[in-house]
């Protein structure tokens, strides 16, 4: 998501939706007698047991691995979650996840690991694509002004004509800024968006003064707070104050991809969700030196203590259980149109955004 998602998106070759689904997988299965009754009430026909994976080789592209955002995903990867699975990942990182998305639109990966919203956008554009299980349950996104540019902030308004720095232009750090701005009767053309990444970068250009406001997610925005870089103004790094930016729940980080591919590939799906929920479920009870000892070195930006204040502030804002609420899907359709005139609801099937059919399954497997 990046620059009120003003991203050209490349052409697609999705044909397919839920009903094609449905006939399709649903005849290449019998279910045994005694299965079918609880089962094909349970899972969607055209999702069948999982069995045989029809691809082991995965490449995955995201947008700021190192964030919290999407810690599960590291987690998952780092304690073999998807090799468990039968899966050969590859993930390739990006600069945000705009990038990420184009990505899988160009073809070079087959799932991004992003943003929900973008499933939202796409489908605006006409290119149906499926989250298909969920890592965050609130966007972990902070928004902070300058102590050096903008010492004496009083309010929103006085961001016309600034500098922001998002993750990426398109990413769901400038959504939330777009959102922000809006709230304030500011809309994006009134300022500058400047990519500055997630991690150091980030650090760098907020203390350099070559930004005036930074949108981002963690651990970069508590390690800006605690250093008194930054004045918060707008914070959804817990339930709480999700709810009060959004008015309800809103998901985040998901895996998701063209609604073909998972419709060509159920059994595929299932294994990465099972990996991603397995990864949610060890989360739960791990510790401070747990965390520290699974995520590379790297991504602990030189300061280890601020790296475990930062997961502290966002740990309730990770999954419990992989599944994408419906009413978190609308709260983001409602921040896409509340900025976005090109957004229109009532042409929005927000049932063509997501599946929970996979972290179903995923949740009673391991129980989460």
């Amino acid at each position: 998501m990046r620059g009120g998602f003003a991203v050209a998106m490349l052409g697609s070759n999705n044909k397919t939706e839920s009903t094609t689904m449905h006939s399709t997988f649903l005849s290449r299965r019998r279910f045994g007698a005694a299965s079918a009754a609880g089962a094909a009430v349970l899972a969607a026909p055209w999702l069948r047991a999982q069995g045989q994976l029809e691809k082991t080789r995965i490449a995955i592209a995201v947008g700021g691995k190192a964030s919290f955002y999407y810690l599960p995903l590291t987690i998952s990867e780092q304690l073999g979650y998807f090799k468990a699975e039968g899966l050969e990942v590859e993930i390739s990182d990006f600069a945000g996840g705009a990038r990420a998305l184009q990505a899988v639109v160009g073809g070079s990966a087959d799932v991004v690991s992003g943003a929900f919203e973008h499933t939202i956008n796409l489908q605006n554009k006409n290119q149906f694509y499926r989250a298909f299980v969920m890592q965050g349950r609130a966007p972990q996104i902070a928004m902070g002004v300058s102590n050096k540019t903008m010492g004496n902030f009083k309010s929103v308004a006085e961001l016309k004509g600034k500098k922001i720095g998002v993750s990426a232009p398109g990413s769901s750090t400038n959504m939330v800024a777009n959102l922000v701005l809006s709230r304030a009767g500011l809309k994006a053309s009134d300022v500058s968006f400047i990519g500055v990444g997630t991690s150091a970068g980030a650090l760098s250009a907020l203390r350099s003064g070559q930004i005036d406001a930074i949108c981002n997610v963690e651990p970069v925005m508590t390690m800006l707070e605690q250093k008194n870089d930054v004045k918060i103004i707008s914070d959804t790094r817990t339930l709480k104050g999700t709810v009060e930016v959004f008015g309800g729940p809103m998901p985040s980080g998901c895996l998701y991809a063209p609604a073909d591919f998972v419709q060509r590939n159920p059994n595929t799906c299932q294994a990465l969700t099972n990996a991603i929920v397995h990864g949610l479920k060890w989360l739960q009870t791990a510790g401070p030196s747990d965390i520290i000892k699974t995520v590379p070195e790297g991504y602990l930006l030189g300061d280890r203590g601020l790296y475990l204040a930062s997961f502290n502030k966002i740990r309730e804002a990770l999954s419990l259980d992989g599944m994408v609420p419906e009413d978190g899907v609308k709260s983001a359709l409602r921040a896409l149109a509340s900025f976005d005139p090109t957004v229109k609801p009532e042409k929005i099937e927000l049932s063509k955004t997501f599946t929970n059919e996979f972290a179903k399954r995923a949740k009673e497997k391991f129980r989460a």
